[in-house]
């Protein structure tokens, strides 16, 4: 096809998927190819986070986030809803002439789903659901997407039906046509954990190792412990259990590396591929036997760092950058590689730069939330995390340096008081610049101060 004036921009979006799950980046124990291939043709961000969330189902606001370019405690109702005035990605593409695609799993409700696209199919409104049993709704162009327009198709798998959406859209495109921007939203590799046999059967679960930070339990009350995600498995964890869940999610991982070759082999044979960024992300991690933990609902690195590539015109191919970012970052990233200005009601920080300079620092910390339990905040060396349960506070201190697993807490060692008072000292001013003083804010840091 001839190239537009803009390059279109195919955003590949999974669920629950941490950031230690792609082949090339380290990981010797999954396949991966596509994720591979795309790692090689481009550039990997390999401190992407989320800033955490408000609610147990971390991947809405997650998810509000990415999609507004706005931080945790800018979005309304945990995300469930997005405001008129806080201008959605595909809305800003959809304005500066884009047609925009949508697929797959939305958890920010059908409104803002109807104001960012123009064209969609197999669309998913909420959290979870059985991966051969996916609730779907045909495009709308009302917006009204009424109950009685939900339908399944059964026997297809969520990867392969997500999929197979793209593909229809991208085939049917032709020479001339707008540039598109399309979002596809995997539910993989959210549990449950059903899929091929031909992927279960490329891991042997009892060949797995088992995380360095394996735990039976995790160590005090987090405020979570008894949360639907961590009731997945018996306590106390096993390691025949935690292989097996790993095993398992490994095998939804690969399938959905599978689903999305075939649709970047579309884009290569529709002729569209050298017109395209390529951006691959996922919505937050997932403990899966760390720490005794099951789920996302903590601050460790394991769910709240997250895989982020991106290939295509003015990406440096086969690169890495270590710059911190958010998944908010995206909005105004592909924004400036797009020639499109951001929207005002974005907060994020454009990767454009560090893609042209490998030492460009975004960011000098990060700081992460989850409901008014937890508080944490990292720099280039050291990670705080703060907690605040059932009027007890506890104090975790990580040298990520020497622990990237995080198994050994320093905050009580007689060397580093000035350490976690600095950190502190982070973490209250992003309390007064990003508005963490409301609701579960003021119950976090009324019970920090007790």
């Amino acid at each position: 096809m001839t190239s537009p004036a803009r390059p279109n921009i195919l955003f590949l979006f999974t669920d629950d998927q941490r950031f230690d799950t792609i082949g090339a980046l380290g990981n010797t124990d999954i396949h991966t190819p596509t994720l591979d291939a795309i790692a090689a043709d481009g550039t990997a961000f390999t401190n992407a986070y989320i800033m955490g969330g408000t609610c147990g189902a971390v991947c809405m606001p997650s998810r509000a986030m990415l999609h507004t370019g706005r931080t945790l405690f800018h979005i309304d109702r945990e995300g469930q809803d997005i405001p008129a005035d806080h201008v959605l990605m595909g809305e800003a593409f959809r304005r500066a002439g884009y047609e925009t695609f949508g697929t797959g799993k939305w958890h920010n409700g059908p409104g803002s789903y109807a104001r960012s696209f123009t064209r969609g199919g197999r669309i998913f409104f909420g959290g979870m659901s059985p991966h051969y049993r996916v609730p779907l709704n045909r495009f709308d162009p009302s917006g009204e997407y009424p109950a009685a327009g939900v339908h399944q198709e059964p026997k297809r798998h969520s990867s392969d039906l997500f999929a197979g959406a793209a593909i229809d859209f991208l085939r049917g495109r032709k020479a001339g046509d707008r540039p598109f921007f399309a979002y596809v939203s995997f539910t993989a590799p959210h549990d449950p954990r059903d899929t091929h046999q031909r992927f279960h059967a490329m891991y042997d679960a009892a060949k797995l190792p088992l995380p360095e930070s394996f735990l039976p339990e995790h160590p005090f009350d987090n405020g979570e412990l008894r949360i639907r995600d961590e009731l997945l498995a018996f306590f106390p964890r096993t390691p025949a259990c935690v292989r097996r869940h790993l095993a398992d999610y490994y095998a939804m991982i690969t399938h959905a590396d599978d689903a999305i070759g075939r649709v970047i082999e579309t884009l290569r044979r529709t002729g569209q591929y050298d017109d395209t960024i390529l951006v691959f992300a996922g919505d937050n991690g997932l403990a899966v036997g760390r720490h005794g933990l099951m789920g996302k609902q903590n601050l460790y690195e394991h769910s709240v760092h997250v895989p982020l590539l991106l290939a295509g015109p003015g990406v440096p191919k086969g690169q890495r950058r270590e710059a911190f970012c958010y998944l908010l970052d995206l909005f105004p990233t592909l924004c400036d590689l797009a020639g499109i200005e951001a929207p005002a009601s974005v907060e994020g920080r454009s990767l454009a730069g560090a893609l042209r300079d490998p030492a460009e620092r975004i960011r000098q910390t990060l700081r992460f939330a989850y409901r008014h339990l937890m508080r944490g905040v990292r720099d280039e060396r050291w990670k705080l995390i703060e907690y605040a349960v059932a009027g007890r506070r506890t104090t975790q201190l990580f040298d990520l340096s020497a622990d990237p697993h995080e198994l050994h807490d320093l905050s009580a060692d007689a060397s580093h008081p000035a350490r976690v008072t600095g950190l502190r000292r982070e973490l209250t001013r992003w309390r007064d610049e990003l508005g963490d003083t409301r609701d579960q804010g003021r119950t976090f840091w009324n019970a920090f101060a007790s």
